[in-house]
């Protein structure tokens, strides 16, 4: 549900646009209303819809006036349409849709090669609940309609195609212009990363949960697709934040498809996603509203060993990726982290220097928000297998770490002849952490004193900006709303 103050009309409380309603015997006006235009940004969402006007606020609405029920045009249009990766190659793409249309539809790309969607959806059933009523399963749900992927083989990495997608009596989207990303091993790579994206009304609705940044970040990255500056996206955690209301799962598909349907949009999982009471999840909290990473998985999925195993690596460029999961057990007994244990120690490092960890929870934040059990397990993995660079959410805000390994420096970043702050990884001592969950959710202040090991924070709406070479990482944290580079720093090894 999306609701608005007829008050957002400037006119309305003075009655600027009144219209009589009756008059008495001499013409005079007996009975006057004062009317007002808001407007509602309306998307596809294959349901009908009504329009309600109401007073008495929220907890006791009391009903005016109804519309009559609105129905789209065509329920079964194919969209969204948003990009992932399927392997470490370049050549494969896997595309993912929504359709009311239950039948088979197609992807077009190749002038002329086509692939035909496997089609998948989820039900009130698969939600879950507790004691207490949970939105996704007794009050907030919205039917997803059906999920379409298909995997375009045959490509070349680091180049452009088109597709479309569909089906003659469901309707084709438009044709759109997408890039793949590097093969795992070349030599250079572009990418841009945050967290705790959210979505915003584009209108002056109020909704259960906003997330004020999360437009204009958009906006930015979009900027920054158009004019070749990525090859990927990464997005570690707290996708949506429908939290059980899932007709809003459409609305953050809507919002990200001018960057996720022309690069590479890989997934975490973080607890908005999957936390929730007996469902498994290693915190027991009721943060995902009662999804249990069901909707999460549908939307995005990702090369991960089997369902509800969300942990994945994935290779572009002269990067290894290592996305974990930090709503599953990740103990030393458990199976994510016998995996993290493994993949990790495979990689080879001729082939990609670069090693970058990502997940939601953060090992280390001024702010708190530290599972302690967590950082104590899973640190020594990272200094075992020289990870470079840890990507980390869930705290609202940026902050740059020092090399750091059990809350001690290990080493600092010195000055280069351009100023920039490097770290020389020739003579590893330990990884750098970046929190970057400051993609739309409201942001988070930091506490008066930082953590010893902290060296940059900023409380700012942006994204991460990171380019690689075989011999140099440079990392920039852009302010969406600027475009400046609010703090940047590089590592570097020999080749």
């Amino acid at each position: 549900m999306q609701a608005q103050y007829v008050s957002n009309d400037p006119g309305y409380i003075g009655c600027k646009k009144n219209e009589c309603k009756k008059f008495d015997q001499r013409g005079q006006c007996l009975v006057t209303t004062c009317s007002a235009s808001i407007t509602f940004h309306v998307i596809n969402i294959r349901t009908s819809i009504q329009f309600v006007f109401f007073g008495a606020g929220f907890q006791a609405p009391c009903v005016l006036a109804k519309s009559s029920i609105l129905e789209f045009a065509n329920p079964h249009k194919p969209l969204y349409g948003h990009l992932s990766s399927v392997d470490s190659t370049g050549t494969s793409m896997r595309l993912t849709w929504v359709s009311g249309d239950k039948n088979p539809q197609q992807v077009q790309y190749m002038n002329g090669k086509s692939e035909t969607s496997r089609v998948t959806t989820f039900s009130q059933d698969n939600m879950c609940t507790s004691g207490l009523p949970s939105p996704a399963k007794d009050f907030g749900w919205h039917d997803p309609g059906y999920i379409h992927s298909a995997i375009m083989t045959g490509l070349k990495p680091l180049t452009g195609f088109s597709y479309r997608y569909g089906s003659n009596s469901a309707g084709w989207s438009a044709r759109i212009n997408f890039k793949t990303p590097p093969s795992g091993g070349s030599d250079e790579l572009k990418f841009l990363a945050f967290g705790d994206m959210g979505k915003a009304p584009r209108d002056a609705s109020v909704e259960h949960y906003i997330q004020p940044g999360s437009i204009t970040v958009v906006q930015a990255m979009a900027d920054e697709v158009s004019s070749g500056n990525a090859d990927s996206i990464f997005h570690i955690g707290d996708i949506s934040y429908a939290t059980g209301f899932l007709v809003e799962w459409d609305f953050f598909l809507h919002l990200i498809s001018p960057v996720a349907s022309k690069l590479s949009y890989m997934t975490a999982i973080g607890n908005h996603e999957r936390d929730y009471v007996n469902s498994g999840s290693i915190y027991i909290t009721p943060d995902s509203g009662g999804e249990c990473g069901v909707p999460y998985e549908s939307y995005f999925p990702m090369p991960t060993p089997a369902k509800d195993k969300p942990w994945y690596s994935n290779e572009q460029g002269s990067v290894h990726f290592v996305v974990i999961s930090t709503e599953h057990d990740w103990s030393k007994s458990s199976e994510q982290y016998q995996w993290m244990s493994k993949d990790m120690a495979s990689v080879d490092r001729s082939r990609t220097p670069w090693v970058i960890f990502t997940g939601h929870r953060p090992m280390y934040s001024s702010c708190g928000s530290v599972d302690p059990r967590f950082f104590l397990q899973v640190e020594p993995l990272l200094l075992t297998n020289k990870v470079d660079l840890v990507l980390f959410g869930h705290v609202h805000n940026y902050e740059r770490t020092c090399a750091v390994y059990r809350n001690q420096c290990k080493a600092m970043p010195k000055k280069g002849a351009d100023g920039v702050d490097t770290y020389d990884n020739n003579n590893y001592e330990a990884p750098v952490h970046a929190i970057i969950g400051m993609a739309g959710f409201k942001l988070d202040s930091f506490p008066p004193k930082a953590g010893r090991w902290s060296i940059s924070r900023i409380s700012e709406f942006g994204y991460a900006r990171v380019h690689t070479t075989k011999t140099q990482l440079d990392f920039e944290f852009v302010n969406a709303y600027t475009k400046k580079v609010e703090d940047r720093f590089r590592i570097i090894r020999s080749s």
